[in-house]
Parts: structure tokens; C-alpha cells; sequence
């Protein structure tokens, strides 16, 4: 997640002096994040790209009101579902979104040096298990160990109630940890 005091000085630059730089670092801080996170939604890399430069257009547009948002980060993904779903629907008719439907990518929880020395062998099983998570569980797992979300934002988000998220969450980690688990007595006489 993108520190606060960092996240409030780019709103503040672009909301009182149409600071292009500063809004060029939100959209590189975002731009990666919301593409992923919208095309779970869309099933499409292409609708996905469009549908976030659509909320940036949207953000710059509407700078003015940058600092009267209390929570950014949860804004930005709420805003970006919103134009996700429409975008699906109007490619889709008439067709409901679920969360069961999306599809998601996950990259990788660890980006310090320290933490990217994990095997490949528990990077695999670390990643057989996470796509291996129901839907729903996935997406949640995704917004709140890669996109730094919390608990209560992420129910926001996805219209659910925080217990929802807490249990997917504990099922995520559960079935996570069980399939990483090594036999540690039998490595360590090898």
C-alpha cells in the first residue's frame, strides 16, 4: 500500500497547483495494481487498461476535489470496479456480475531482497495454492496480502461484511499454509 503521507502530498500537488508530475507518480503508483484488479473483473487485459484510464481521466478531471476524499486508496478501487463492472455490462447485456466469476493474477506478496531468496520450490507450491483458492477467496487474499487493503475496505469494496472477508481471509490462509507446509524433520536428514 502507498505510504499515506506520500499518497496525501500527490493529492495535495494535484488538487491545488494541476501538478502534472505529481499526478504522473499517482498513476505510476496505481496504474499496474488498478489494470490487474480490473481485468479479474473484465477478463480483459485490453477493457482493463481502457476502464483505468478512464478513472485517471476522471481523477484529473475532478482534481479539485482530491482532498475531500478521506480514504484514496479505497476510493480509486471503488471507482475502478464501478467502471469495470459498467464496461462488462455493456459488453455483456444483461448478464450479472459475480464475484465468482473473476479471474485473478497473482504476482508476488515478497518485493525486498531479504524476502525474494524464497525457493522456487515454495514459490510454486505458494503459487499452485493461491490460484488454487476459490474465486472469491482469491480476490479477497489478493487485495489485502498484495494491494494492502484491509478488512473493512476490501468488504466495502466487494459489498460484503467484514466477517465474510475475515473468514475468506482465515480460508485463504489455512489452505495457503497446508499446501507450503514441507516436512521439515525429513529435509533436514537430507
Amino acid at each position: 500500500m502507498i505510504a499515506t503521507p506520500l499518497l496525501n502530498k500527490l493529492l495535495n500537488r494535484i488538487a491545488l497547483y494541476d501538478d502534472a508530475l505529481a499526478y504522473k507518480e499517482l498513476f505510476v503508483l496505481y496504474h499496474s495494481k488498478l489494470v490487474q484488479f480490473s481485468t479479474s473483473i473484465t477478463h480483459s487485459k485490453e477493457s482493463a487498461e481502457e476502464v483505468v484510464s478512464d478513472v485517471f481521466l476522471k481523477i484529473w478531471n475532478t482534481r479539485i476535489n482530491l482532498t475531500r476524499i478521506e480514504n484514496f486508496h479505497l476510493y480509486v478501487y471503488i471507482v475502478t470496479k464501478n467502471a469495470s463492472i459498467n464496461c462488462l455490462l455493456r459488453q455483456k447485456k444483461n448478464k450479472a456480475f459475480s464475484l465468482d466469476e473473476t479471474v485473478v493474477e497473482f504476482r508476488s506478496i515478497y518485493s525486498d531482497p531479504e524476502q525474494l531468496m524464497i525457493t522456487g520450490e515454495m514459490f510454486r507450491r505458494l503459487s499452485n495454492a493461491i490460484n488454487g483458492l476459490p474465486p472469491k477467496c482469491r480476490m479477497i487474499f489478493k487485495l489485502i496480502k498484495e494491494d494492502g487493503l484491509k478488512h473493512k475496505e476490501v468488504a466495502q469494496l466487494l459489498n460484503l461484511s467484514i466477517k465474510t472477508v475475515e473468514n475468506q481471509m482465515t480460508i485463504a490462509l489455512r489452505k495457503v499454509g497446508q499446501s507450503i507446509n514441507f516436512n521439515l524433520p525429513k529435509a533436514a536428514h537430507n
